[in-house]
């Protein structure tokens, strides 16, 4: 018969021993540093002024009195170190980190989750609640496929409901895409106060771009005419989405056309021409200079002229009618229009 245990090592009171109270007193010393074990932490050196009972995991490269004892539970006790030697399975709470850990036979591991589990909250090194129910914090997330395919599924429970991907900085949201609700899926933009469709697609797979800014303006009225080096503009919308606005007035009647934010456009000018007494111009002006289009027509032409253009307009810039020679226009949504979109 062995005079040591065969799990933790204990020595034996054996028949005839004397002083018997030593061999009971180490095995007491052992169990009291192993039974519900807790380490410090692990480190390849003691410390300088370790406490009774304090018990620190031999790091690989120990020196100075833990040479020799990588792996192994060193334990301050009665003034000298003391070791065991873990075997597979023991577990024990690293105070330092926090963290329960267990002995795999050759190093200690965070305790793996079970093959299948059923938990309220989930954080991985972030604080999961009660709305947040899986909350990460990490430089990147990846999620391979299992076989061919992967997918990652978001559903709501009713069509009114939201289902969305939210992008935030500093905590507010900037940006949103999925179905936010209705059914139709949908791109969202945000200044941090108001949010904005950017893209929109229906079930039919019909795109639209409700704020990608367009306008179609006319002149109010009858008829108009301006005197020829006049600038004139325009006063009522057909259409309008993306944020075109009418400015100041211009001198030759109407007001200018503000362009809401930078870009390329396509300019299209559809003159209704009533009279003409003399050959006649007009010119699509950007903030009063002549040059994003024209069109010109012969003294007595009564007809309806049509050209267009493209041109990088910037936010603020004002579109104005440049008016040369002398003719009479048809006014209202059927007569002179301007349309403006961005491409």
């Amino acid at each position: 018969m062995s005079d040591r245990s065969t799990n933790l090592d204990m020595p034996f009171i054996m028949p005839s021993q004397a002083q018997k109270h030593v061999t009971h007193n180490e095995a007491l010393l052992l169990l009291d540093a192993v039974v519900q074990l807790s380490i410090i932490e692990e480190r390849g050196s003691p410390p300088s002024t370790p406490e009774p009972g304090d018990r620190f995991v031999v790091a690989a490269g120990a020196s100075g009195p833990w040479s020799g004892h990588a792996g192994w539970i060193a334990i301050w006790q009665d003034g000298y170190w003391a070791y065991a030697k873990p075997k597979t399975g023991w577990r024990a709470w690293f105070e330092t980190s926090g963290r329960l850990k267990v002995f795999d036979g050759s190093a200690w591991q965070d305790l793996p989750l079970p093959e299948n589990a059923d938990v309220a909250t989930l954080g991985i090194s972030a604080t999961a609640d009660g709305t947040n129910r899986l909350s990460i914090s990490s430089a990147a997330s990846l999620f391979n496929h299992a076989g061919d395919s992967h997918r990652l599924k978001i559903n709501k429970a009713s069509v009114t409901d939201t289902a969305t991907l939210l992008f935030q900085s500093g905590w507010t949201g900037h940006a949103e895409m999925g179905l936010a609700g209705n059914t139709d899926f949908s791109i969202k933009v945000s200044n941090g106060a108001e949010w904005k469709t950017g893209l929109a697609i229906d079930s039919g797979g019909r795109v639209t771009k409700p704020n990608q800014p367009a306008a179609r303006a006319y002149r109010s009225g009858t008829t108009f005419a301006a005197t020829a080096g006049q600038q004139s503009g325009l006063s009522a919308f057909a259409l309008n989405q993306g944020g075109f606005a009418l400015g100041a007035a211009a001198a030759g009647g109407g007001n200018t056309l503000v362009v809401p934010a930078t870009g390329l456009y396509l300019l299209a000018l559809t003159l209704s021409v009533v009279t003409a007494s003399a050959a006649f111009g007009v010119t699509v002006s950007r903030n009063g200079s002549p040059g994003l289009l024209t069109l010109a027509g012969a003294a007595g032409n009564a007809s309806t002229l049509s050209s267009s253009a493209i041109a990088q307009l910037q936010q603020g810039d004002t579109l104005t009618f440049g008016h040369s020679g002398s003719a009479t226009f048809n006014a209202g949504a059927t007569g002179t229009i301007l349309s403006v979109a961005m491409i």
